[in-house]
């Protein structure tokens, strides 16, 4: 079976850490998504002054913070095993506050994956 793994990286400075196990274990397909959550941008407060074509000391100045999501898709739970354990190696413990959170959903069909596990490393 098929299998979608979401994580939500809290701190992007763990992300590159992350991509690099999760490369080394042999996944491929993987897609990074900047992200926020709706506590982060309450407490910021929504933005609606940035202007169409902002400058770069403009958006220093008002920075929000962001988060990472990374997700790939992967058969079989040996692979969710593996991916779960190499990230909190890196990560910590994801049941900690402000450390990020992994998810797994079931894919019932996947069509065009070529990428998700490299050939070699597949059933290990």
């Amino acid at each position: 079976m098929y299998h979608m793994i979401l994580l939500v990286v809290d701190n992007p400075d763990q992300c590159p850490s992350v991509l690099d196990a999760w490369e080394e274990l042999g996944v491929g397909g993987i897609t990074i998504l900047d992200s926020t959550g709706l506590g982060r941008l309450r407490k910021a407060g929504i933005r609606d002054d940035i202007p169409l074509m902002p400058s770069l000391s403009h958006l220093l100045k008002g920075r929000e913070e962001r988060h990472r999501t990374i997700f790939t898709v992967v058969e079989g739970e040996e692979w969710v095993d593996r991916i779960i354990g190499k990230t909190q190696e890196i990560m910590g413990d994801l049941n900690e506050a402000n450390v990020g959170v992994l998810f797994v959903l079931p894919v019932s069909r996947v069509v065009g994956l070529q990428g998700g596990q490299s050939r070699a490393q597949k059933g290990k």
